[in-house]
């Protein structure tokens, strides 16, 4: 009996060496996979000896279903952004010192595992804190990360993974260079500097046009003082019955309006304001008197009734109003 503990405490320092010789070279092994083709692609062979206990290091897992057939577009967005946290960590760490190894199981690749673990959606990530060593955690339960609000970037699930790490090299994401987009970037801004040098002759002076800023500039001002941003903002209707089997164009009230009134306004203080302009400014250069006044009639004529309408206009919108002028 005292032979075989003898015996058995003897030999107790060999077993517990070869376990963490065993754990050691299991790490090692992953890793020296995981720093050529980041993050390490599993199925469910490979997860379950990754995963299993014991083990001395840390393993971030994202569950992701890619193919088309799954119908998973959030999988898709967020694997660009995962491969991005692989490689940043391969870059910053290359000797393995954090101890954490990044791996993706696709549902094709590992449809057990997401079986035993009951999972019915995707992506979902899982990160497994070390069972033995100086930082094991007394609660080996890996830690889920559920993306719950849309598509995460790098960034933040770097964050995520580095609060659950102990003290050790924690190296940011980089992101590489899109010299694809650099070069259409380029490629743009020189087309773009091009196209303005040919035709800078022909377009500067349409831009420099007065009357073509004054039309904007009016356009503008009737567009937003008849109401526009009014119908968009209440959503009002275009027209109404009147209750007698008739269309009302006009909505009574201030604090009421139709999509056709406000067309129709702006239709009024459109014509009053090209009516004046034209009084303003061409009619002064007409050269024949007599085609002049004509036109000082008609113009003053136009004004008149544009303004005897919007009067009557005024008093559907208030009814206490008491002016106006004939023929409306």
């Amino acid at each position: 009996m005292k032979l075989g503990l003898v015996v058995f405490f003897g030999l107790l320092p060999v077993f517990c060496a070869a376990a963490k010789t065993k754990t050691a070279g299991k790490f090692e092994q992953h890793h020296g996979k995981f720093s050529s083709n980041p993050p390490l692609k599993l199925d469910d062979a490979t997860y379950e000896r990754l995963t299993a206990a014991p083990r001395d290091y840390t393993v971030a897992v994202l569950l992701t279903a890619l193919e088309a057939r799954f119908g998973c577009q959030l999988c898709r967005d967020f694997q660009p952004e995962w491969d991005v946290v692989g490689k940043s960590w391969v870059r910053g760490d290359k000797k393995g010192d954090s101890r954490l190894i990044l791996g993706t199981l696709d549902f094709a690749d590992g449809r057990g595992t997401f079986q035993k673990l009951m999972l019915q959606t995707a992506p979902i990530m899982m990160l497994f804190p070390p069972t033995t060593g100086p930082h094991a955690k007394p609660d080996a339960q890996a830690i889920r990360y559920d993306f719950t609000t849309g598509p995460q970037s790098a960034e933040q699930v770097n964050d995520w993974i580095i609060r659950h790490l102990p003290e050790g090299p924690k190296p940011p994401i980089y992101r590489p260079i899109n010299y694809m987009r650099l070069v259409t970037i380029t490629i743009a801004i020189l087309g773009l500097v091009s196209f303005f040098s040919v035709a800078a002759p022909y377009i500067i002076p349409i831009i420099q046009n007065r009357n073509l800023w004054a039309a904007i500039s009016l356009i503008t001002i009737l567009l937003f003082t008849s109401g526009h941003m009014f119908n968009h903002i209440r959503k009002v209707p275009y027209v109404a019955g009147d209750g007698k089997g008739g269309i009302s164009y006009f909505a009574g009230g201030f604090s009421n309006q139709f999509g056709l009134e406000t067309q129709i306004v702006a239709a009024m203080y459109g014509t009053l304001s090209f009516a004046t302009i034209a009084l303003a400014l061409k009619v002064p250069r007409m050269a024949d008197p007599k085609k002049q006044q004509i036109a000082v009639f008609v113009w003053g004529a136009v004004i008149f009734a544009m303004y005897s309408f919007l009067l009557s206009v005024f008093r559907v919108k208030n009814g206490g109003y008491p002016f106006h002028l004939p023929p409306f």
